[in-house]
């Protein structure tokens, strides 16, 4: 029998233990692991949650690398052609870790309706897109279908539509300015087909999907012609590495950039995020560490008459210690257990409901996304267990000064 164990369950279950002096410092202890717990968890689940969240809306909408011709031009505008006839497409096989490339070509215009307009980047996309990416944000209507003849169907942002005050099935009138500006533009009657909605502010107020042909014949360019290429991975973790490797295996004269690169000023705010929780934890960790500090201080002072007779009966210190370090193990379990519960919950009631909003133009969501893993969950466990009991220790060195007889009549 573990005799220290035993002791420690015995002072555990005793029915003086929940109404001691004590008790009122021990619930604080277990409150504080739990809300430590729960601060942890969440902080960890949320910040994970948009860090991924955002990537995947700037990933969907613009690929992982970006190849395009050098120019000067800043815009998202495409203006020389780069021919499609690359080694690098439709398949990228001298980069293994690619998993897919499709060629865009982008066009500024302006939607005309009866009461409004609006200005728009109208990207061309083939039957070689990945609607799969924009899948997830469509709202209403359905995606259009590329692979035949050339058609006049879109998709278009909520944004735009509410403030066009257009729906699924309507159509409009888009103008593209020609590079000759004394000649009247060029004009184009599309039909939306489905309504996105990303919560990405920068891409919902600008872009509408449509048919690259498009673009080619208003640019004047052959069917073989694109304006630029959207490189994904298959890691996200890799994508400095795919771009890298991408940059070298593509032609001299062409350009490639890594969505970090062209996005610097988002990313650099993303890793702020990896702070924030670092700082968060090590605060939750101390906060419960401190009051586990106090709870066993006042645990060994209300027994100093029982260690001073285990110690008249022939223990030693360690054995002594671990009884009140069972002890503190038990409180610490309490409010993980309680902890756990309460921010798992929380959680999945935001994973499913979504009950805290968040303002797009500030973080560019429309409600705080949470990641849950079990992995990093336990891995907050067992940081929290394992600082809390080697930070235990140096309390209950002091039972090591404590003197049998001085103890036994200690009152």
């Amino acid at each position: 029998m573990n005799l220290e164990y035993f002791i420690a369950k015995r002072l555990i279950t005793a029915k003086d233990y929940k109404s001691s002096i004590s008790a009122p410092i021990i619930n604080i202890a277990i409150s504080a692991i739990a809300i430590g717990m729960i601060m942890m968890i969440v902080s960890v689940a949320t910040g994970i949650g948009l860090q991924n969240k955002i990537r995947e809306k700037i990933s969907a909408f613009n690929g992982h690398v970006i190849i395009s011709n050098y120019d000067n031009n800043q815009s998202e505008i495409t203006l020389s052609p780069i021919s499609k006839n690359q080694d690098f497409y439709p398949k990228f096989k001298s980069v293994p870790e690619v998993s897919h490339v499709q060629a865009i070509a982008s066009k500024a215009g302006i939607i005309r309706t009866e009461s409004a307009f609006e200005g728009i980047i109208f990207k061309g996309v083939g039957n070689d897109y990945q609607w799969e990416n924009i899948k997830e944000y469509l709202v209403s209507g359905r995606l259009p279908n590329f692979s035949g003849n050339v058609n006049l169907e879109v998709v278009i942002s909520q944004f735009l539509a509410n403030r066009l005050n257009l729906k699924v099935g309507d159509s409009f009138n888009t103008f593209f300015i020609k590079e000759d500006q004394n000649q009247l533009p060029n004009v184009r009657r599309f039909k939306i087909t489905g309504i996105f909605n990303s919560g990405f502010q920068q891409f919902d107020a600008t872009y509408i999907i449509g048919d690259i042909r498009h673009v080619q014949r208003i640019n004047k360019w052959a069917p073989n012609q694109v304006g630029a290429f959207e490189v994904f991975a298959k890691d996200f973790g890799a994508i400095k590495e795919v771009g890298e490797q991408v940059y070298e295996k593509t032609s001299s004269t062409l350009d490639t950039k890594t969505i970090i690169e062209k996005y610097s000023y988002i990313f650099e705010w993303l890793q702020l995020f990896d702070f924030n929780i670092i700082v968060i934890l090590v605060v939750m960790i101390l906060v419960a560490t401190i009051n586990m500090v106090v709870a066993l201080l006042v645990l060994i002072l209300e027994r100093t008459q029982m260690i001073g007779i285990l110690k008249a009966l022939g223990a030693n210190n360690w054995l002594v210690r671990k009884i009140f370090l069972y002890n503190a193990f038990y409180l610490i379990v309490r409010g993980l257990f309680w902890g756990n519960l309460i921010g798992i919950s929380l959680l999945l009631l935001q994973q499913h409901f979504g009950i805290i909003k968040l303002n797009p133009e500030n973080y560019y969501v429309n409600q705080a996304p949470v990641y849950i893993n079990l992995v990093y969950i336990l891995v907050l466990n067992l940081l929290t267990v394992t600082v809390c009991f080697l930070v235990l220790l140096i309390p209950s060195y002091i039972i090591t000064k404590i003197s049998p007889v001085k103890a036994i009549r200690f009152d």
